[in-house]
Formats: C-alpha cells, structure tokens, sequence
C-alpha cells in the first residue's frame, strides 16, 4: 500500500510536467483548476473506500464468501450511483467550480476544455474507490499495487502520446485520465469477481435494512470527511490572506504532511484490514492484537519521519524551492515540521482501526469535535502569530482526533469490536 501510494503523487509530476511544457502557462493553470474540481470532489467521496474495506475485511474475517459478494456489490452500486450523479451535475459542478477559483477568461477556458473530457471518467473513479477499499479489506494489496503501476504508466504514456505527438494539449491530458481510469476499474473488476467466485447480486442485498445500514455508515463517513476538509480549506485560504510568501510557505510545508501520509496511510490500511478481519471473526483479543500492532509500526515511521525532518529538513526545503527569500521564510516551521508525525500518526492509526470495525459515527463525532472544539479555538487563540497560527492550529486538531479517537477505542472497547452489519 506504500508503494501504491508513492505512484500517484508520481503520475501527478508527469501530467504537471507535460502541461508545463505547452505554449502557454494558460493551459497548465487551466489544466490544473479542472482537475482540482474532480479531485475535490473524489476526495469528499472517499468514504466510498473507507465504508468499502471495513465491510470487506469484515465479511473476509467471517469466512462468508456470501458475504465478500455482498459488500462487493453494495459499496459498487453506491459508487455507480455517485459517479454518474456526478457526471449529471457536471455544468453546476463547473460554474460553481470556476466561480470559486476566479479565474481569468483564458484559464477558465482551458478548465472547461479539460473538465468536461475528464468528467466522463467520473464514473471509473468514484468505482475505483469503492474496488480498491474492497480489495484492501481482502488483503489483495498486491492487486492493488499492480493495478494502480498499470494505470498510472498509461496515463503517463498517453499523455505523452496524446500531447506531444498528437498535440490534443490540455483535452488530451484529460483523455489519458479517462482511459487510465477505465482501464483500472476494469482490472479491479476481474480481480474482485475472481475473489468471489464470480457469484451475481441477489436482490435482497440492497433491501431496506440494506440500505438504512447503507445510507447510515456511509453519511456518517461523508460528515467526516467534510469537517476535515473544512479545516484543511480554511488553511489554506486563510494562509492565502497572509500574502503570497505565506501561501507559497503553506504548499511547501504541506509536502512534509503529504510525505508522511505515503507511509503512515499504508499502516492504516494495512490495520483497516486485519482489524476488520479480526471484528468479523468476532475476536475481542484480535482486534486488541491487531490495533497494537499497528500502533507499534506507526509509531517507528512516526520517529524515522521526525528524525529525516529534523536532520535533512532545511534540504528538503531547498530541494522544493530555490527561492532564498522563500526558503528564510520556511526555516522556522521545521519545528513544527518535526513534530507533525509524532502528532500525527495517532490519527492516523486510529481512524484504520475504526474504518475496520465500521464504526463511523465514532470517526465522525471526534472529528467534529477536534475541529469545533480543538483546530478553530486554537487558532483564534494564537492567531496574533499570523500564518504559523494555522500550523499550530493543525498539529493540535491532528493530536486531538488521535486522543478522541483512542478514548473512545478504549472506553467502550467491549462495544467497539462487536462489528456493525447490515
């Protein structure tokens, strides 16, 4: 899961440095505001994912192929349905979109020319979600690896192709997306009807209960995700009224946040995975094993990570920017910087564990909560530091939903491992 992790940011450096590579900058802006739209979006419905690896991990933990086939065919359905809402809204989803970045006319016009090609592939990726958490929850992360390698050296392929000898520009970039993501929920496909024996839906999988339960984890999940978004988008717009060294500073910094999710999200997987196996095996002691376990592996990235940013950060720093200014103005967070993974990990460990036993409304109270409670009082508190306020911010949030989310872990353990079902 590590590694599949490492190659999407990868494919992001390619399709940046094909467009960087037009006739105009227009078209990387334009490009990039297109895709920032979509991802948005498939990043709020990544509970489809979530909800998906715990029931997986859940029905594998039962031994219950009826049960693998169940999960499978549900959390694909809700996936279906979304993506092609998606695709329906495509024109309000736009002109929200683009009425939110402002952009100049041009821009704006490279951004439609890309969104409404890529758009077509939102379908594929929101089912992406859905088959990737249910491959997960089975412990296929071998598939996962192979189909992710696949479909990212595709995309690279075709946008090379597609660009610099077909010269499609910015529709071309957004063609070899589509293609990549059709390509990899077809193999995802195979993959997860083999590990089912190639069984068919049965209507009574998607009865009443079904989708009450449905309906519940899955809205539970989608608050989640909202309030965390929140915090995130209000750092960096908050940031972006510090000035434009701010801003730059913030999307330097974030890379050190995005490192350290590479590997601390391949752990959390990883325990969505074998605590959903243990919940559905109904073992207490498992669950327990298993949780410790992760937080054992979480906590040594969390140390090699410090250690890496407190040795080498002023020249990760200056491996992102070589602007000196910018660099002098970065230095000081380093701090920060180097206790972000010995914060963070917790957080991160703990919502594998609740993903595994599909206890959302757990993951979705204590988030409210951190953000209500801990990231916007903190703030407002120190926000006389300026921009290292949001930061400061950030790393409490992040410490608090560790701290919630392991309470109530331990408070009502005897509840917490009794999994949900449908």
């Amino acid at each position: 899961m590590i590694l599949a992790n490492i190659t999407t940011p990868l494919l992001g450096l390619v399709d940046t440095a094909v467009m960087g590579h037009m006739d105009s900058s227009a078209q990387l802006a334009g490009a990039s505001i297109g895709a920032l739209i979509l991802t948005q979006l498939y990043w709020v419905c990544g509970f489809i994912r979530m909800s998906a690896t715990g029931m997986s991990a859940q029905a594998k933990g039962e031994n219950n192929l009826t049960a693998m086939a169940k999960s499978f065919y549900q959390t694909a359905l809700i996936a279906l349905l979304l993506g092609v809402l998606i695709w329906l809204g495509q024109q309000v989803i736009l002109h929200t979109g683009l009425w939110l970045a402002a952009p100049t006319a041009e821009v704006a016009q490279y951004s439609r020319e890309y969104f409404s090609v890529r758009v077509w592939g939102a379908p594929a990726a929101l089912l992406n979600l859905a088959l990737i958490g249910w491959l997960v929850g089975q412990q296929k992360t071998t598939s996962v690896l192979i189909v992710q390698i696949v479909g990212n050296l595709l995309n690279a392929g075709l946008d090379i192709t597609l660009v610099w000898w077909w010269d499609w520009g910015v529709s071309g970039v957004a063609l070899a997306s589509v293609v990549a993501e059709y390509t990899m929920m077809l193999m995802a496909v195979v993959i997860a009807l083999g590990q089912i024996g190639w069984q068919k839906p049965l209507r009574a999988w998607f009865d009443k209960t079904a989708r009450k339960f449905l309906m519940k984890l899955n809205g539970d999940m989608l608050l989640r995700n909202l309030a965390l978004q929140a915090c995130l988008a209000f750092l960096t717009i908050q940031g972006a009224r510090y000035g434009q060294t701010a801003t730059a500073v913030n999307a330097i910094l974030m890379q050190f946040f995005v490192l350290i999710a590479l590997g601390l999200d391949g752990i959390a997987y990883a325990v969505e995975a074998t605590v959903g196996e243990a919940a559905g095996a109904k073992s207490p002691r498992g669950v327990m094993r298993q949780t410790h376990r992760g937080l054992l592996w979480s906590g040594v990235f969390a140390v090699g990570y410090a250690l890496v940013f407190w040795a080498y950060g002023p020249d990760i720093i200056r491996l992102l920017t070589d602007i000196v200014p910018l660099q002098e103005a970065a230095y000081p967070y380093l701090g920060m910087m180097t206790l972000l993974p010995l914060l963070a990990h917790w957080c991160f460990l703990f919502d594998g564990v609740f993903v595994g036993l599909t206890h959302a409304k757990a993951m979705r109270d204590t988030m409210i909560l951190s953000a209500l409670l801990v990231f916007f009082p903190v703030w407002y508190v120190t926000q006389a530091q300026g921009n290292p306020a949001l930061w400061w911010a950030l790393l409490a949030f992040l410490l608090a939903r560790g701290v919630t989310l392991a309470a109530v872990f331990y408070w009502r353990n005897s509840k917490l491992v009794t999994p949900a079902s449908a």
